[in-house]
């Protein structure tokens, strides 16, 4: 960055954090340090006149932030204050996608805050193929879909999304895979299904291969599934470590959300093998990661788990 300033080509600072920061280093940097630079590429943006690739920086801060964990109220706030930006600085597509992103954040955080947006997102028609905002879109659904307890809809919209994602392993699909063999968990336990068990296994080695080059950003995602597995084959002893193993790791790396996450996947282990407090005392470990995260959304399910151990506990 130095050599930038030295020759006064401030305006390309911007472009170089939005192609590092945005589309390189969260394979090996932990997602908060890529945040934290994509929000300095959109204000050098800003203040050297290229608004387009400063709002571009903006979106991929946004993004990084979302899976990072970041609290969702101020990531409101922070969509909000680019939103506004927007009407100043043209660019449809970029409004369209930020508020994408604000629905997702409103619905994780469980009931809309208006805070001056009023406007919702052009779609346009989803089956047209040159449609840049569909699998944008799609992504959103199946994570909304997913932390809202929704499986089937989660699963359809990732068997529809992930054709689109390509053969490599990018961000989007990197996260993709994650959820896709979290939700393929709970089909297996549904419906015993063959096909669900092989998207787990592929998702782990989905993890395992984003893990060898950032164990921050990734391990903890590998722990999670590979207990979820472990759990599925009745791998008692294995399935405790790992669940353990993906909070202290979720934990290390500041992911609060997928802290709480696999809190609550030990919780329902627990519950289903008859511990009912080793249960109660994981679920209260997600309880507070979920406050922190700012979803009462996830807060408010599990205090129904919490509730129903004193409903059927013996007076």
């Amino acid at each position: 960055m130095r050599l930038f300033q030295d020759f006064e080509l401030m305006d390309q600072i911007s472009g170089s954090f939005f192609n590092f920061y945005g589309r390189i280093a969260w394979r090996f940097e932990p997602f908060q340090v890529c945040a934290d630079n994509l929000r300095r590429g959109f204000e050098s943006g800003l203040s050297s006149g290229h608004a387009d690739i400063g709002f571009y920086c903006s979106f991929q801060a946004i993004k990084t932030a979302v899976f990072s964990g970041t609290n969702l109220t101020s990531l409101l706030i922070e969509i909000d204050y680019y939103l506004h930006l927007l009407e100043t600085y043209k660019s449809e597509l970029m409004k369209n996608v930020l508020l994408i992103f604000r629905e997702t954040v409103s619905t994780l955080m469980g009931k809309e805050h208006a805070t001056g947006i009023e406007s919702r997102a052009s779609i346009g028609d989803l089956h047209e193929p040159k449609n840049k905002i569909r699998d944008v879109l799609l992504f959103h659904r199946a994570i909304r879909a997913y932390w809202s307890g929704y499986a089937e809809r989660c699963h359809h919209c990732i068997e529809k999304c992930m054709p689109m994602l390509g053969q490599d392993l990018g961000f989007f699909k990197c996260q993709m895979e994650f959820y896709y063999g979290l939700n393929a968990a709970e089909k297996w336990r549904e419906r015993k299904s063959v096909k669900s068990k092989e998207v787990v296994r592929n998702s782990i080695s989905a993890m395992r291969n984003a893990a060898t080059n950032s164990d921050w950003n990734f391990a903890n995602k590998l722990y999670l599934l590979e207990a979820e597995q472990q759990s599925l084959s009745y791998n008692h002893p294995q399935a405790m470590a790992s669940y353990d193993a993906s909070i202290a790791s979720a934990e290390k790396s500041g992911f609060i959300h997928e802290q709480g996450l696999a809190c609550e996947k030990a919780g329902f282990y627990y519950k289903k093998i008859g511990d009912g407090q080793k249960a109660s005392d994981y679920f209260n470990k997600a309880r507070q990661c979920y406050s922190e995260w700012g979803s009462s959304l996830k807060v408010d399910f599990i205090q129904k788990e919490l509730n129903n151990f004193f409903m059927t506990s013996p007076s």
